[in-house]
C-alpha cells in the first residue's frame, strides 16, 4: 500500500544542499586525478610509496588528495541520511548545518592538498566535525519528536 510523505515547503533547501555533495564528490575526483597525473602514479596504484612521496611533492599531494576523497566518501552516507531526516521537521536549520558541512569538506580537501600537507586539513576538519555532530543531533531530535 503506498504511503504519502509530506515534506515542508522549505525541504527544497535540504535537497539543494544534498545536491552540492554530488558536485563536491566530482571535484574530489578531479583533484585526485590532477595530482595522480602530475606525480605520474600509474593505475592501479592507490597511493604513492612513502619514498616517492618524500621525493616528489605532487606524489605527496596525490596521497593527501586520495585520503581526503576516501575520508569524504566515508562520511558522506551518514551525513546525507542525517540531513534528509533532520530536514523533515527542521528544513532551514538542517540546510544551514548541511551547507556548513559541505563547505567545510571543500576547505578540508583544499587544505589537505595544499603545500601545508596533512596539517592543512585542520580548519576543514573542525567545521565538518562540528556540523556533522549537529546534523546527527538534529536528526535524532527529529526522530524523537516524530515518535513521541
Amino acid at each position: 500500500m503506498p504511503v504519502a510523505l509530506e515534506v515542508p515547503d522549505q525541504y527544497s533547501y535540504v535537497l539543494a544542499v544534498a545536491t552540492t555533495t554530488f558536485f563536491l564528490n566530482t571535484f574530489h575526483m578531479m583533484r585526485t586525478s590532477k595530482f595522480r597525473n602530475l606525480a605520474k602514479i600509474a593505475f592501479p596504484a592507490s597511493y604513492a610509496s612513502e619514498e616517492e612521496a618524500a621525493k616528489n611533492p605532487n606524489a605527496s599531494k596525490f596521497n593527501c588528495a586520495q585520503r581526503a576523497h576516501a575520508n569524504y566518501t566515508e562520511n558522506l552516507t551518514p551525513f546525507l541520511g542525517a540531513l534528509l531526516v533532520a530536514g523533515v521537521q527542521h528544513p532551514i536549520p538542517a540546510a544551514t548545518i548541511g551547507s556548513v558541512w559541505s563547505l567545510s569538506r571543500l576547505i578540508y580537501l583544499l587544505g589537505y592538498t595544499s603545500d601545508a600537507g596533512p596539517k592543512g586539513r585542520v580548519p576543514g576538519f573542525a567545521g565538518s566535525f562540528l556540523s556533522d555532530i549537529a546534523i546527527k543531533g538534529l536528526a535524532a531530535y527529529t526522530c524523537y519528536k516524530l515518535i513521541f
